[in-house]
């Protein structure tokens, strides 16, 4: 299940995004909604309400080399955006979890 996860976003968007409980993870291609809402309540120990998810497609990189003009592309990738129950906070940067319950 934790392999579902990759990592968490930490960006200046991201953070405007924790006032309002919303938190944004890197995730598996893969994965449907129920499989991240499950992997975040294990990993967490946490009560999600909704999940949101967003797909980013790879961009073509170019390069001059030696041998000549070089061709490549990022691979595609996943955004989760998980909202928590009212009164939770998450820790990101530790990986904690706090809940009034």
């Amino acid at each position: 299940m934790i392999q579902i996860i990759k990592r968490p976003i930490i960006t200046e968007k991201a953070s405007k995004m924790q006032a309002t409980r919303q938190y944004c993870f890197e995730v598996t291609p893969d994965a449907n909604k129920i499989q991240i809402k499950q992997a975040l309540e294990h990993l967490f120990e946490v009560n999600i309400i909704s999940v949101r998810t967003t797909l980013i497609k790879g961009k073509v990189k170019r390069r001059m080399t030696k041998k000549g003009l070089m061709i490549g592309r990022k691979p595609l990738r996943k955004k989760a955006y998980i909202t928590l129950k009212q009164g939770q906070t998450l820790d990101i940067v530790s990986g904690e979890a706090e809940g009034n319950d």
